[in-house]
Parts: structure tokens; sequence; C-alpha cells
């Protein structure tokens, strides 16, 4: 078990390859049923970064795989995510301050940043020229458009829809470890998709190439949305990556 050790959660693989293209001696592993990546930062602390699949039930078991197999510092919880509001543009980077947990039944608080991690954090981005943006993570507990989302937290400043933030700050709260979390803008607010990602998975939010092939068959013209989609993820990973090596140093 490595001792003062950094746990990292991200849902997808897209999410976490430009991070392992930049740091060296990457061993992966499969335990429980997880991908899981080691690592050390520039400063030899070790890193095991967990591939949790999307959603919050993936993304507590992720947490709860680490906590059991890990002892740690702190989890950072990174990924992409959409601008529910205007104002956020594709490519720039928030750092939650806030988490809510959006269900059928309301919305709940969960933890957010540690002040005392959170100021310096910001800090160290903007001396390295990286802007780092304070904001509210929604976490939906199931895929959800937008605009409903919008609705329901007007002028609320740089909120942003993901799927596993909460998920994660619950169960490392109860374990009594903090928790970061850092997303990268994929779609702005006014990038509304012809399709739900939801289509293209099955019931456990895991994507099948199936319903994705199924999908583009009867709908071809949804196939320039998804290019520019994956064009902005690209571009989305491209900016996220640096501030997390820089985030792994510093914490």
């Amino acid at each position: 078990m490595n001792k003062d050790c950094i746990g990292v959660i991200a849902a997808m693989p897209e999410e976490i390859a430009p991070l392992l293209g930049r740091v060296r001696d990457v061993r992966k592993d499969k335990v429980g049923g997880f991908n899981v990546y080691r690592f050390s930062t520039g400063g030899g602390t070790p890193v095991v970064l967990v591939e949790s699949g999307m959603g919050p039930k993936h993304a507590a078991a992720a947490t709860k795989l680490l906590i059991e197999q890990e002892s740690l510092r702190v989890i950072v919880n990174f990924g992409f995510g959409g601008g529910v509001l205007p104002g956020l543009e594709v490519g720039e980077l928030v750092l939650a301050e806030r988490v809510l947990l959006l269900e059928t039944g309301g919305v709940s608080e969960a933890a957010g940043c540690d002040p005392a991690l959170c100021d310096p954090l910001i800090e160290s981005c903007r001396s390295a020229g990286i802007a780092l943006k304070r904001g509210t993570f929604i976490t939906a507990a199931s895929i959800m458009n937008k605009k409903e989302v919008a609705e329901k937290f007007p002028g609320m400043t740089n909120p942003v829809l993901e799927m596993e933030t909460a998920a994660v700050a619950a169960t490392a709260r109860r374990a009594g470890i903090p928790v970061v979390a850092v997303r990268g803008i994929s779609d702005a607010a006014d990038e509304e998709l012809g399709f739900s990602l939801e289509e293209f998975c099955d019931a456990e939010l895991n994507i099948r190439i199936g319903r994705v092939l199924w999908c583009l068959a009867k709908r071809p013209w949804i196939i320039p949305q998804l290019l520019r989609l994956a064009s902005n993820t690209k571009r989305a990973g491209k900016m996220l990556a640096p501030c997390l090596e820089l985030l792994l140093e510093k914490i």
C-alpha cells in the first residue's frame, strides 16, 4: 500500500489519455474490474488513477476501491463537462468550489474543494499562465439536457454539468479524504446536440458500439455533430492535461 498517495478518478479513456501522455513510467493494471494507472509526479509522489466509467454509481465504486487499496492524501476528480449557462467556452478550465447532486427528487449539496486547497491551486495555475476558473459542478444522476438544468440554476457563476464529482466527493468525505475536482469544458451552453449520449449507452452507462452504429444508421445527419464534439473534447483534453500535471505536483 502506497503511503501519502494521490488518488485520481476520471470516467473515460478520452479524458485520461492526454494526462498519461505527459507523465513517465506509467504502469497499467486491472483491479476490481477497473483500469488502474500508476505513475509518480515530478517530485516523486505516487499517483494512482482509476478509470471509473460514466455516472455516479461507477464513480462511487471507483472511489471506494481507491480508498480500500491506497493510503490517500487527497483525491482528484477530473474530466470533461458542459457549460450550463453562457460564459464558459470550449477548452476553459473550472475548479469546483461547490458541488451539487441533481436527482429526480431535487438538489442536494455535496462537498466542494477545501478553500485551504482551492486558493493555492488557483494561484499556482495563475502563476504558470493557466486560467483556472472557480465554479459549481452539478452532478446529474442521469444524462440530462443542459437547457433543462439551466432553468433550475439561473444566475449561478460558472455552473458545469457532469456525472461523477458528487459521488466521488460523498464517498471520500465519509473516509475523511479531501477532494479536488477540475473539468475542461467540452461543450458550451449554446451547444445542444441532436442526440443524447444515453442513446449510445446500456443501462449501466457503458458506451456500446452497436448502439452508436444503430443511431448513426437512423440519423446520419448527427455525424457532423459527433465530429464537432470529438474535436471539442480533444481541445478540452489538451487544455486540461497540463493543468492536472501542475495540480498533482502542487497538492
